[in-house]
């Protein structure tokens, strides 16, 4: 497919996005508020750089594809606006930070007859497609209980602009923790209560919490933690998801869910994955795997066929679901 592409949000993931653009089709507009992020971004692509929305959606009428990279408080306005003027829309995470605006979200491509998918990357990293085969087959058996610990390093620098406020940032768990809660959903299932303990330690420009412990109580019957921080000393330290169930116990870890730590399963002998990809650099601190060149390898497939599986929006409202649910028990 010849697709062509926009971006809204000329920040640091645009980047990522870009250069998979220029792989399935042609990046030809960029919009961001900040000029010269958009000129920037816009030369490298020879792409039309745009600073308001509302001027690239009026002159780009024949672009395929538009993804919002925008503050997390503002991807549900963007998005809207982008389904509403014809596009369809690939979505960072988290696809937004309430959850009456993500049912909006999903109206408006409904009601404008578009597609509307969001950015889960850490399904792609090999063994979490590992567990959710193990998982898939019931190879596992009933599952009894879980740990999620997710321990990474934020310094007080990386707080400027958008980051730490609660109004377009949403919180740890939306910005640095939301594929950990897209997988618990995914992997899983429904939550159906939680207990929560939050505070900040260590950050006291931030509107919300650096550190958090959090109880599962599952649909399915199982239990389970998530312990997660940004105060990891100097660097990222974990991300990992362990699994105990009748017939075996799994662990997922390293940094970002990138190595089988742990495989001891009834009747599986534990395979040799493939590495993943690395992760997302950005100077001063690490982001998880990038994976966004699965992302777009099943974009591409999505919109050419309706029963692919792909993150969609309501994916993409689940997570925000449990992260209100989470937040709201405090």
């Amino acid at each position: 497919m010849n697709n062509t592409f926009a971006i809204i949000g000329c920040g640091r993931i645009a980047q990522r996005h870009a250069e998979q653009m220029e792989k399935h089709g042609k990046l030809v507009a960029v919009c961001d508020i900040i000029p010269e992020k958009a000129d920037e971004l816009a030369a490298i692509y020879t792409a039309k750089a745009y600073y308001s929305i509302s001027e690239l959606l009026k002159h780009e009428t024949e672009v395929d594809i538009i993804s919002i990279c925008t503050p997390n408080g503002l991807h549900a306005s963007h998005t809207i606006k982008a389904l509403q003027a014809g596009h369809d829309v690939l979505c960072e995470k988290p696809l937004c930070i309430q959850v009456n605006e993500g049912n909006k979200m999903i109206e408006a491509a409904a009601e404008a007859g578009k597609k509307l998918f969001v950015v889960k990357q850490n399904r792609y990293n090999p063994p979490v497609v590992f567990l959710k085969k193990l998982i898939a087959e019931g190879k596992l058996g009933p599952i009894f209980s879980f740990q999620i610990n997710c321990f990474w390093n934020r310094p007080i620098a990386y707080y400027t602009g958008w980051k730490g406020l609660k109004d377009l940032d949403g919180g740890t768990l939306f910005t640095q923790f939301s594929h950990f809660i897209d997988l618990l959903y995914w992997l899983l299932g429904d939550v159906v209560s939680v207990k929560t303990i939050c505070k900040n330690f260590a950050h006291p420009a931030i509107e919300f919490e650096d550190t958090g412990v959090v109880l599962f109580d599952m649909q399915s019957g199982a239990i389970g933690s998530l312990n997660y921080t940004v105060n990891s000393f100097e660097k990222n330290m974990e991300g990992s998801f362990t699994v105990f169930a009748q017939n075996g116990s799994v662990k997922i870890g390293g940094q970002y869910l990138n190595e089988l730590e742990y495989c001891h399963v009834l009747g599986v002998e534990a395979p040799v994955l493939p590495k993943g990809n690395p992760a997302n650099g950005y100077g001063f601190y690490s982001g998880s795997m990038s994976n966004h060149d699965k992302v777009y390898d099943h974009l591409m497939m999505a919109l050419q066929h309706e029963a692919h599986e792909m993150a969609n929006a309501t994916d993409g409202l689940k997570t925000v679901e449990i992260i209100q649910k989470i937040y709201n028990s405090l």
